[in-house]
């Protein structure tokens, strides 16, 4: 936790304001019990109504300007909690946005959205109730034990035990439940994984028929995170009744410490009302420090997982943007191998490629062979376990972020738009693109045709991840928003499977006519969308299978053979 309090170091006025004036409307309400004792013994026992008014005004008084100090702290501490929360959002984003791949993937999705949102939620809540409470419950508990004192020191011997033995119950609950809403969060993780699965693979769960099956799944990990939840939920119910009994006991043994008193004439009846409102007073103090140790725990488990991301960091290092010497090969792939986090095998083995600038390159292989593994080290979404991958003659370790990805436009596999505009989504391959550039894009993507009959065009609305789009559109879209950035090096990675074979190969012939020496990747399944290219790679197992022309593949390399033939008739002479 203390390594996320530098997010309140914007907010120190505040921090400082809130327990401030909630000391000072616990100040004043110390007096309450006071001025009571002084109404019962003077004004009520010697039948002095002008004393009663005066003194019941002092009451109003004490209200008032309590209430008043009490509604500034709330805004202070309202403002550094949301204030904080705020900063430690934006500094968990782009920490979690400058991890590389191998990080998020081991991390996970579903637990990295609920660290961002329930967790800082949770410890937002934390601090709201930390600067109005955690300094004002003990000063009122301690206040009203010292104030008892000064009333009659032997009735003030009962707080003296009372308060230790509560602070036993209500810190030993604390001590039991901490670890267990750590447990809980974890439990929490598991079911919003499992309903983010469930979301995203909805029309793919109703085809084959598994709704029952994942309604179980879900249920059961629904009644693991029920069943933490009870557990601590129990244990943490106890503070009340128990604070309760305690307090309860010590108020009828200073009801009956109190009248003895009395009757000996040591004390007074309004001293008596007096000592049983301090009690009262720890009462309810006592159970809002108990309702507040229950959230600081919930926040300092949610914090230590919020640092834990925090911990993590990223397996790559950029270099600050250095003008390099141009090449005359685009990208070169020099004997690299690549092995993923915790994998076993080498995904990718000895890899040597060599892609003079503007040329078309074709990468084939069955499924699990590395395609996308090999061009996703170009933009360095992962790092080669060794070897060397070098864009413009420069290794791409020692490219700035910006450089490197400028150069570089790329299409994954998974068609991804944003919620917004079509317009929205292709700016973001350029946010100066101008209209006519946007329309040049969905040309050459073969997107203009269905675009102009959008109502809206440019302005037409897309759904969250393009829901409202076919599959074939979609790929479209995101090649457009990749051509709109005009970049030296596209990568293709299997983007245009949903394209029908006229489309593909119009759109093939489309970026024949990219500007300057663009050098494309083609990475597909089929043997039609690379059998032009100007060298094709072939992959097996994550090794070079081989490498060359569509004619020397086919004339010389049995698995690029068993593709091809698996996808034409053979033809003879």
């Amino acid at each position: 936790m203390k390594k996320l309090l530098i997010y309140l170091k914007n907010y120190k006025k505040e921090t400082v304001f809130a327990p401030l004036f909630k000391m000072l409307e616990a100040t004043f309400e110390l007096f309450v019990p006071l001025v009571m004792a002084a109404i019962i013994d003077r004004g009520i026992g010697q039948a002095d109504t002008g004393y009663v008014l005066k003194m019941g005004g002092i009451l109003v008084a004490l209200g008032l300007i309590g209430l008043l100090c009490s509604i500034t702290a709330q805004y202070f501490a309202a403002k550094a909690a949301v204030g904080f929360s705020t900063g430690l959002k934006h500094a968990l984003f782009d920490h979690i946005q400058s991890l590389s791949f191998t990080e998020i993937d081991t991390l996970g999705t579903s637990t990295l959205i609920t660290r961002m949102t329930s967790d800082v939620n949770q410890v937002q809540n934390g601090v709201n109730m930390v600067l109005r409470l955690f300094l004002r419950s003990p000063f009122i508990v301690f206040g009203a034990m010292i104030m008892a004192f000064t009333i009659d020191v032997k009735a003030a011997m009962i707080f003296v035990v009372t308060i230790p033995l509560l602070a036993v119950v209500v810190f030993g609950i604390m001590a039991l439940t901490m670890p267990m809403y750590k447990k809980v969060q974890a439990g929490l993780d598991a079911v919003l994984g499992a309903t983010r699965e469930n979301l995203t693979g909805a029309r793919v769960i109703r085809a084959f028929h598994k709704e029952e099956e994942e309604v179980d799944r879900f249920e059961e990990k629904n009644e693991f995170l029920t069943r933490l939840q009870l557990v601590v939920g129990r244990i943490s119910a106890l503070t009340n009744p128990v604070t309760y009994i305690i307090i309860n006991a010590a108020t009828i043994l200073l009801l009956y410490t109190g009248a003895v008193r009395v009757e000996n004439g040591s004390i007074t009846q309004g001293e008596v009302v007096a000592l049983v409102n301090y009690m009262s007073q720890i009462l309810v103090e006592l159970i809002k420090l108990a309702n507040l140790i229950i959230t600081i725990t919930k926040a300092l488990a949610c914090a230590n997982r919020i640092e834990a991301v925090f911990e993590v960091e990223s397996s790559m290092e950029w270099r600050d943007a250095a003008d390099g010497e141009g090449a005359s090969l685009a990208v070169e792939f020099d004997h690299v191998h690549l092995t993923y986090g915790g994998a076993g095998a080498e995904s990718l083995s000895d890899i040597h490629i060599r892609v003079p600038k503007g040329q078309t390159v074709g990468i084939i292989g069955g499924t699990g062979s590395g395609k996308s593994s090999l061009v996703n080290m170009i933009p360095r979404f992962y790092d080669a376990t060794s070897g060397t991958v070098r864009v413009d003659g420069r290794d791409v370790k020692t490219y700035g972020m910006e450089e490197l990805r400028e150069k570089i436009g790329i299409v994954l596999q998974k068609a991804v738009l944003f919620r917004g505009t079509i317009r929205d989504n292709l700016l973001w391959g350029n946010g100066a693109a101008t209209d006519e550039e946007l329309w040049e894009a969905l040309r050459l993507a073969q997107a203009k045709e269905f675009v102009e009959t959008k109502e809206g065009r440019l302005d037409a609305p897309v759904a969250q991840e393009g829901r409202n789009l076919s599959g074939g559109q979609r790929q479209r879209l995101t090649i457009a928003r990749a051509l709109v950035a005009k970049p030296e090096i596209l990568i293709l990675d299997d983007s245009a499977s949903a394209l029908d074979y006229a489309t593909d190969a119009a759109l093939r012939r489309a970026l024949k006519e990219l500007p300057g020496e663009t050098t494309v990747f083609i990475v597909s399944q089929r043997a039609s969308s690379i059998q032009h290219a100007d060298q094709i790679i072939v992959l097996e197992d994550g090794e070079m299978a081989g490498c060359g022309t569509h004619e020397e593949l086919l004339a010389g390399c049995e698995v690029y053979q068993e593709i091809y033939y698996s996808q034409f008739e053979k033809q003879n002479g």
